[in-house]
């Protein structure tokens, strides 16, 4: 896709950092210590960008696996792309379908990251607690995480970011805890495009961005990568429509009207984010990895 369509909002830079922010990286720092690994959730709809950039130097060479969560609302081969492509990197990873996860499927990958320390605990006739951390940037799903693999709705989830302010300590099983602890963003979002995708993903509030442009690139997006799904889904009728009359379109396909038959654009540019989220329009993936037989200057991730 055209960088310009992404980027065509010079003057609305996303870039959120809010005080809870800062105060959400010092609960980390602060258990770091307490625990023997981390399990770093990112969004399989866009792992490049929901990967917090901040985490390697912060986690101080921990044990890690990263998990490529809400991967049910991803594109499967697009999912399986990306992790081989960690694979190559020497990342373990693995994705997870936060409605038919097991957790027979993670938690060995868990207890595998602190074997060592299991090992010399034992060593002393002991059998060790495995205690790890869930971390990743905000509403990318760790209280849900948490929770099916306890069984049992022990954190707080939503749909918005920032449910999770605070850590919380859940027991999956009698040798091993999970901290829950609130999102983190990094201080500057330098790449737009990235920060778009977090956008369009709601990691970024909705509040701090103009819905009805993010809405529109959303829409414009979707109509390069899932043209056929996009049309369907919003009843689209104007085959060259872009930009303001590309959200027009679909307010009046679906009805979104003010007395007068006003496109009602507010209404529009809400549902139009809240059904992508919700995988309305069926798998979408909106990053692709890098390709080993790109050439400079050629895009890494695909569409965005």
């Amino acid at each position: 896709m055209d960088e310009s369509v992404l980027l065509r909002a010079q003057d609305q830079k996303i870039n959120w950092y809010p005080g809870h922010m800062a105060r959400a990286r010092r609960l980390l720092a602060e258990q770091l210590s307490r625990v023997d690994a981390v399990v770093e959730l990112c969004d399989a709809r866009i792992p490049r960008a929901s990967r917090n950039p901040d985490l390697d130097a912060l986690l101080s060479g921990k044990p890690r696996l990263l998990v490529l969560c809400k991967a049910d609302l991803a594109e499967e081969g697009v999912t399986r792309a990306w992790l081989r492509h960690f694979k190559a990197q020497g990342v373990p990873c693995m994705s997870f379908d936060a409605a038919r996860g097991r957790a027979k499927d993670v938690l060995p990958r868990i207890e595998a990251l602190a074997a060592e320390a299991v090992a010399r605990m034992a060593q002393r006739g002991a059998r060790k607690t495995v205690r790890a951390m869930v971390v990743g940037v905000p509403n990318v799903g760790k209280s849900t995480f948490v929770n099916r693999l306890c069984g049992a709705t022990v954190a707080r989830t939503g749909d918005k970011p920032g449910v999770t302010r605070a850590n919380q300590w859940a027991r999956v099983t009698p040798y091993l805890e999970l901290l829950d602890t609130p999102g983190l963003l990094w201080p500057k979002l330098d790449d737009q495009r990235d920060a778009r995708a977090l956008a369009f993903v709601g990691t970024i509030n909705d509040r701090i961005v103009d819905t009805q442009m993010l809405a529109i690139e959303l829409l414009e997006t979707l109509l390069e990568i899932k043209p056929q799904a996009a049309r369907d889904r919003f009843h689209l009728k104007e085959a060259d429509a872009r930009g303001a009359a590309l959200l027009e379109d679909a307010c009046r396909g679906r009805g979104w009207l003010l007395p007068g038959g006003v496109a009602d654009t507010d209404r529009g540019a809400a549902v139009i984010l809240d059904e992508f989220r919700a995988g309305k329009l069926g798998r979408v993936s909106l990053q692709r990895p890098p390709q080993p037989q790109a050439t400079q200057g050629e895009s890494e991730g695909g569409k965005l």
